[in-house]
């Protein structure tokens, strides 16, 4: 029975070891979202930027600007990095509408995250960060970054559609 105990004890401490997020695990995920995003934004048409399905919603230049800024935002809450274009509304700025600033700035979004993430020290994950009502680990904060972009990103694929684009596939791994 103590034989048992022991053995699954270590079974169960190394499946916890074994499946922890780390810095290397962060950058790879963010590495991937940075590429998919990149070629979603180089599918749609470049007189399409500005396509909306209905009005009152974003356009698809501005899918992608609030997703940037949502990366850039989210990460330097769990990274601590002082967050670049913090007095800026990226979304709204008429300058970056076009498809080839829109790269620039889903591009620039994502070195930000991945250099503030590999600058980060693992042991600080666990630490609470508080902003305006959510109290959640840096860690969390920067899987928020991730799921913001994905659920954006998700939203760009139905624009694509719209306009006669197959989004590109997705990239698991």
């Amino acid at each position: 029975m103590k034989k048992t105990i022991i053995y699954t004890l270590a079974l169960s401490l190394g499946s916890v070891a074994f499946c922890q997020t780390t810095i290397e695990t962060l950058v790879a995920d963010f590495e991937r979202a940075k590429a998919l995003s990149l070629e979603y934004v180089e599918a749609m048409p470049e007189d399409k930027f500005n396509y909306r399905p209905t009005e009152g919603v974003r356009s698809f230049a501005e899918q992608f600007l609030h997703a940037s800024q949502g990366t850039i935002g989210l990460v330097s809450n769990g990274t601590g990095a002082d967050r670049i274009y913090a007095d800026s509304n990226l979304e709204k700025d008429e300058a970056l509408q076009s498809k080839k600033e829109v790269k620039r700035m889903v591009a620039e979004s994502f070195d930000f995250a991945i250099s503030s993430i590999k600058q980060m020290d693992e042991s600080s994950f666990g630490e609470i960060v508080e902003r305006g009502p959510f109290k959640i680990t840096r860690l969390a904060w920067v899987q928020k970054a991730h799921e913001h972009i994905s659920h954006h990103r998700g939203q760009a694929a139905v624009y694509l559609r719209m306009n006669g684009v197959v989004p590109p596939q997705y990239k698991l791994f």
